[in-house]
């Protein structure tokens, strides 16, 4: 599967490089991404700008990443959404329960924020 990794200050930002995202592919992806919960800098915003296509059993592999990172008090933020995928999203009601923003830009925001929240509990 491809990835590219930019990594910042406070968080890593892995843009998906592939069209589509099979179940395997995204298993393969939580994997990748649930290292960095061990990793110095543990925020991470996923970028979905070239993903035209998802399998269903994704999105749930997809919520359950972002619940694991939540539990270990970090950040996980998706981003860049195709409009036909956000549709989806939102027909099997993902859309309220996961960190989505329509830039990467707000993902960046989000995760500053709540970092800043995690700061001040």
């Amino acid at each position: 599967m491809k990835v590219k990794i930019d990594t910042k200050e406070r968080m890593h930002v892995i843009t998906v490089e592939e069209e589509e995202l099979t179940a395997n592919m995204t298993e393969q992806l939580s994997g990748q991404v649930k290292s960095y919960l061990n990793a110095d800098i543990q925020n991470v915003v996923l970028v979905f700008r070239n993903v035209r296509k998802i399998e269903p059993e994704s999105f749930k592999l997809l919520f359950s990443l972002q619940q694991s990172f939540y539990t270990k008090k970090h950040s996980l933020v998706f981003c860049e959404f195709q409009p036909a995928i956000e549709n989806t999203l939102r027909q099997l009601s993902f859309a309220d329960k996961m960190n989505i923003t329509p830039t990467e830009s707000e993902a960046w925001d989000m995760v500053q924020m709540e970092e800043i929240e995690r700061e001040l509990s």
